[in-house]
């Protein structure tokens, strides 16, 4: 299924069989990322097939998404950047990490068969700086040889909303080009030098779709599923790699979890002639005290269910699961940090 045709049927689950006070509470709600919006929503789907409960996720990008939850709106909030242990503690939050995936660009370039143009990360910057215009650039052109290039116009497409995936395509561009860290920086909201905005990584991928000559960036679920053009990157070793799985588990690999405050691990720009250069984790934020435990709970039943039942189809979609000790740290985390209203643990 297209992701588009996912997009259009985003309520997942609302129940009207079962009526019980104990189910309504367990009807959760989320909204953030839409990095994560693909797998969610498949893990969503199994979860309602084996309990009955459902899940209502926004796809509305990881700004608002937290945003929403800090306004307690939403039972939690997924960001594709992690908050500090100061903006956590701030807000009474916790967050965990849920799933890991690639960041690649794409283009629209007639001749040019995805995989086959190769880009690194300061030329892919200097695009979005506005300095490298057109597709013949001499820049383009010593990483491409033999490939014939179109002499057309460079279209910039980036996010217009609030987004984990632009905090993470930009700090990649940020660790490898040092005037796009002084002039943009990294954030999931920068002010983009050049370019035409695109609302969630399905606004992106739409627009680079129906534009020639367009360059953006998506979480691989979305090029893979709307057959976008990808690009080939040099890696933190110098080795130009094709994006994958087994190029995201090989950044991924790197993540020390036990030792990162908050879970706060950036898997960007990672060492290894394996790994893919623009990887991350998507993070779920929930309130440390849970006013109403069972929805609280509810939703850590989904996410243990996900971590347990839902790997095969994590790999289905080019994910990478979180590994089976790292999910025993953040149900140690549950149940040392989550409680509810008299102090109990919710987990």
């Amino acid at each position: 299924m297209r992701i588009t045709q996912l997009l259009a049927t985003i309520l997942i689950g609302t129940t009207a069989a079962f009526a019980s006070s104990a189910t309504l509470a367990a009807d959760v709600t989320g909204a953030g990322s839409t990095f994560a919006y693909p797998i969610y929503a498949k893990w969503a789907e199994m979860y309602k097939a084996k309990s009955g409960n459902g899940l209502n996720y926004q796809s509305i990008g990881s700004g608002a998404g937290i945003k929403q939850i800090k306004a307690k709106t939403v039972d939690f909030g997924a960001s594709d950047m992690p908050l500090t242990v100061e903006e956590l503690n701030e807000a009474g939050l916790m967050q965990f990490p849920t799933i890991m995936g690639g960041v690649v660009a794409i283009v629209n370039l007639d001749g040019v068969v995805p995989g086959q143009l190769k880009l690194t990360g300061p030329v892919l910057a200097d695009i979005y700086l506005g300095k490298v215009t057109k597709w013949n650039a001499a820049e383009i052109a010593a990483l491409n040889p033999g490939v014939k290039l179109p002499a057309e116009d460079i279209t910039v497409v980036h996010r217009a909303d609030g987004s984990g995936t632009s905090f993470l395509f930009t700090n990649y561009l940020s660790q490898t080009n040092a005037d796009f860290k002084s002039k943009i920086g990294a954030g999931t909201a920068v002010k983009w030098a050049v370019g035409l905005g695109g609302k969630g990584n399905d606004g992106v991928a739409a627009n680079v779709q129906r534009i020639k000559g367009a360059i953006g960036y998506v979480e691989w679920a979305y090029a893979m599923k709307n057959k976008l053009s990808h690009t080939q990157l040099k890696n933190h070793d110098g080795v130009f790699l094709q994006p994958g799985d087994d190029a995201f588990k090989a950044a991924a690999a790197n993540a020390d979890w036990a030792k990162a405050p908050g879970f706060g691990v950036v898997l960007t720009d990672q060492p290894g002639k394996a790994a893919w250069p623009i990887v991350g984790a998507t993070f779920a934020l929930v309130h440390k005290q849970q006013l109403d435990a069972a929805r609280g709970k509810e939703v850590l039943n989904f996410f243990n269910y996900a971590f347990n039942n839902g790997t095969a189809a994590a790999a289905d979609l080019d994910y990478v699961p979180m590994p089976a000790a790292t999910v025993k740290l953040v149900e140690a985390a549950w149940k040392a940090n989550l409680k509810d209203a008299s102090g109990k643990a919710v987990w």
